[in-house]
């Protein structure tokens, strides 16, 4: 399964940005797909995560109410809608797909494949 992540970009806070990611290869079934993010010398954040019947969301505390995450099963694409962005939300984006159906998605571990990030910058 590849990755490609797309969508980041530099948005003023309180300002809107939806990332994309989409699936390719052998997704079989359907695959559960996560976001997390990594900011610069902090580890890499559980963000968000999205079960792959796409019935079942996870949030990760600092961004529930503000971000939403939904599946399109049958363009295997994942999307993260976020809103009321806040300089701390400034961070690398990386999107990570589940092929082994789990039911815990957010942690690393959680996660077969990950794309190749997108930048999100937030100014204040």
């Amino acid at each position: 399964v590849q990755l490609q992540a797309s969508g980041g970009g530099l948005v003023q806070a309180g300002g809107s940005l939806r990332l994309s990611c989409v699936a390719s290869g052998d997704t079989g079934i359907g695959i559960g797909m996560g976001w997390f993010r990594q900011a610069p010398e902090k580890e890499r954040e559980f963000v968000a995560a999205v079960c792959w019947t796409g019935r079942a969301t996870y949030y990760g505390d600092s961004v529930k109410g503000r971000f939403t995450i939904s599946l399109d099963r049958d363009k295997n694409t994942a999307y993260l809608g976020m809103s009321s962005l806040k300089p701390e939300d400034t961070a690398v984006y990386y999107c990570a797909a589940d092929a082994r159906r789990r039911g815990v998605l957010n942690t690393r571990d959680s996660y077969d494949y990950w794309g190749q990030g997108t930048l999100v910058t937030v100014s204040s």
